[in-house]
């Protein structure tokens, strides 16, 4: 799943991530609302996890601005402010669930389940080429066969197909890689870069190599 988490508090925004890519999704991260109505614009995420108290303008403004865009993407709203009062202004600009700090990650991650079954998003596997995608099940088959992939291997996977056609830098890989808790080596981004590139290509599925910028994505007609 694509995710976008809109928090400022630095060391809570670095917990949400790390818990979220974990679990094997696609995690974007900002800390400004104004960036966050940007991105909301031009990708696509299927839940977004929003801070009321932000930098610029609040999560509430940036929840009003996603709900007049019609956009039916779930929202958890994340908030220090527990006056009822704040939780029905909330939900009446379109708020999903309401979330109140300090919490559980416990609590955090059974949320977001609930809100990701809720769509509908993980329901349906898909396929481009050979390449067969079980998001719920976080699975993938490669021409019906069924390939194992580690943790940061299905958390790279996530982040090209969440930017199909956009070149990813081996700072960007590196900032998913590293929200594991095992150690990585030098050269960690190019041996899993490789990896995955290995089980992926009998598929179809080509990571290129794109010198002095990073890696890019391309499909069996690309």
């Amino acid at each position: 799943m694509q995710i976008l988490v809109v928090e400022d508090d630095a060391l809570l925004a670095e917990g949400l991530v790390r818990t979220l890519a974990r679990s094997g999704h696609a995690v974007a991260h900002t800390a400004l609302g104004g960036h966050a109505d940007r991105l909301l614009v031009d990708q696509s995420f299927d839940l977004v996890v929003l801070d009321v108290g932000l930098p610029d303008i609040d999560g509430f403004e940036v929840l009003r601005r996603l709900r007049l865009r019609r956009s039916t993407v779930n929202v958890l709203v994340l908030t220090a402010r527990d006056a009822i009062e704040d939780r029905v202004h909330g939900l009446d600009l379109g708020a999903d669930d309401y979330l109140i700090k300090p919490f559980s990650v416990t609590e955090f991650e059974a949320r977001v389940r609930a809100l990701l079954r809720r769509t509908g998003a993980a329901a349906a596997p898909w396929s481009v080429g050979g390449l067969t995608v079980d998001v719920a099940a976080k699975r993938i088959k490669i021409n019906e066969k069924p390939v194992e992939l580690t943790p940061r291997e299905w958390a790279l996977l996530a982040m090209f197909l969440m930017r199909p056609g956009r070149v990813l830098s081996k700072g960007q890989i590196g900032e998913i890689l590293l929200r594991y808790d095992d150690p990585l080596s030098a050269n960690a981004v190019e041996v899993h870069v490789s990896r995955l590139r290995t089980k992926i290509e009998p598929a179809g599925i080509h990571i290129r190599t794109v010198r002095g910028f990073g890696y890019l994505w391309e499909g069996e007609d690309g």
